[in-house]
């Protein structure tokens, strides 16, 4: 005898929160052992550093990762534990919203197919281990989903409609691919016959006004420092001529990337989902449509954008959350086109051995000496050099007058501001006199003139003594010793210099 509607959605809503804290418990573990075995990832470090300095927008983004940043420094003494463990919470409430969001339009038991074939996939993996500001976008996205669909539902109360635009403001303090998520609104309502009074609905078209208003500070922080969050933005769109064989050497790279981090059977079933969606338009109750409007059309986009140009596989993130409902509503047969079971069962089978793979990995290599390959490099070794850094500032002859400052890349002067055990403000050298970071936003050394500098520069050859730009703005410069730190086949290695006095310094400006 089968159980009654009632008792199977509750067991698999059970079911659901069995496997939540069992996935939660074992990413802890994972977490640790990460912790354990590798330093924060350069971006990372970079926005633990923004969140020093809380500002309404920060040289490539809008500011809601520098806050966040400040408020996990500030909540757990800038523990390296405490990033990882808010990036394993955002990711673990994300899921829960997925879950939420599949229970709404369909049910208990494409809920849990759903929230499975989000967990079996590398992108989630990744999503719960590194902070990035994709982990607070596909928050808010996912809740906006949700609660447009609860406004949508009833569409006279004013509270749905107010908790959707404050969501969507939170959602574009947070990267500015949420400026994308009122264009769908309008796009449902206008494709969905049982939704076109909407379009005049002045509660939508208020939320749509007071969420997008949270970018006036950002825009006004921007016409203060030249646009420079637009100009950097706008070098991700820079095409460039390739041969034949390169540009399908590179469109094909696009693909690939996404199928690996969604998993081959399972991005396939995804795209699959998508086009019977479109083949059955006619007949597609208003969940489906809801969710085929809410990926299909972006997606396509960034498919024909991959064909001009290199995709970051977290571009489109945001619009893989409703096509995954979408797949497992295929999956079961609740779409005019039902799928065969093989898909359901081999995307499972797949997602499950690779996200096995990835985490025996992880383990195997952070509990072993492999955690010394050359591939790593870049998230090893800086917890040690920061150490080394501090003995230097600590022994120099004026320490409350002195400043430090890291040249190379951006990720020198963020790691070394989070590992060296005081934390200093580190101050960084663009040879190009241009703004290529936070760092060149932010007053530079020309505030410490008078001071002494700890300067910590990659190259080892010495060759800092003859830069007519340090040689000129201090009164003395010289080399005091060398930070090395081993990391197998590779070496974390600084040349530390100690600048006595500083004379002058050019200020970079915005162009």
């Amino acid at each position: 005898m089968s159980a009654p509607p009632d008792s199977e959605s509750a067991l698999w809503q059970k079911r659901f929160w069995q496997l939540l804290a069992a996935v939660f418990v074992v990413r802890i573990g994972v977490m640790l052992l990460f912790v354990n075995g590798a330093d924060l990832a350069g971006d990372e470090a970079y926005y633990w550093d923004w969140g020093r300095r809380p500002d309404w927008c920060y040289y490539s983004k809008p500011p809601m990762i520098g806050w966040m940043m400040g408020v996990i420094g500030w909540m757990t003494g800038n523990a390296e534990w405490g990033i990882r463990f808010a990036a394993l919470l955002l990711g673990s409430a994300t899921l829960v919203i997925i879950h939420r969001i599949a229970l709404v339009l369909f049910d208990a038991r494409t809920a849990f197919l759903t929230a499975v074939l989000v967990l079996l996939t590398i992108a989630n993996a990744g999503l719960n281990l590194l902070l990035t500001i994709d982990a607070p976008l596909l928050l808010c996205w996912t809740l906006g989903l949700l609660l447009f669909w609860f406004a949508v539902q009833k569409p006279a109360c004013n509270i749905r409609w107010l908790a959707l635009a404050l969501v969507i403001g939170i959602g574009t303090l947070s990267k500015q691919m949420m400026l994308a998520f009122p264009a769908l609104m309008l796009v449902f309502a206008a494709v969905s016959r049982e939704d076109r009074g909407l379009l005049r609905n002045m509660r939508m078209w208020a939320a749509i006004v007071i969420g997008m208003a949270f970018i006036i500070p950002v825009l006004k922080w921007n016409q203060e420092h030249a646009w420079i969050t637009l100009e950097h933005t706008k070098h991700h769109f820079d095409g460039e001529t390739r041969s034949f064989g390169k540009w399908i050497s590179r469109t094909l790279e696009n693909v690939g990337l996404q199928a690996l981090i969604y998993t081959p059977v399972t991005f396939v079933a995804l795209v699959a989902a998508m086009l019977a969606a479109i083949k059955w338009r006619k007949q597609l109750t208003r969940p489906v449509l809801f969710l085929l409007v809410a990926s299909a059309p972006a997606l396509a986009c960034f498919a024909v954008l991959s064909l001009r140009q290199r995709i970051n596989p977290n571009w489109p993130a945001a619009f893989f959350v409703p096509a995954f409902v979408l797949a497992a509503a295929w999956m079961r047969g609740l779409l005019p086109s039902k799928a065969n079971p093989g898909w359901q069962r081999w995307s499972l089978r797949v997602g499950g051995a690779l996200v096995v793979i990835v985490h025996l990995a992880l383990v195997v290599v952070f509990a072993t000496d492999l955690k010394s390959i050359k591939k790593l490099a870049s998230i090893r070794g800086w917890r040690e050099a920061g150490i080394e850094a501090q003995k230097f500032l600590d022994q120099v002859p004026r320490k409350d007058q002195t400043f430090v400052m890291a040249l190379g890349h951006r990720y020198h002067a963020a790691q070394m501001a989070f590992y060296m055990p005081s934390h200093p403000r580190l101050y960084r050298w663009e040879p190009s006199d241009s703004v290529q970071s936070q760092y060149e936003i932010w007053p530079g050394p020309e505030e410490c003139i008078g001071s002494d500098a700890l300067i910590l520069d990659p190259s080892v050859e010495g060759t800092l003594l003859q830069n007519p730009v340090f040689t000129a703005a201090f009164e003395k410069l010289e080399r005091i010793g060398e930070i090395r730190v081993p990391l197998g086949q590779e070496k974390r290695e600084f040349s530390v210099y100690l600048g006595r006095n500083l004379k002058s310094w050019k200020a970079v400006k915005p162009q």
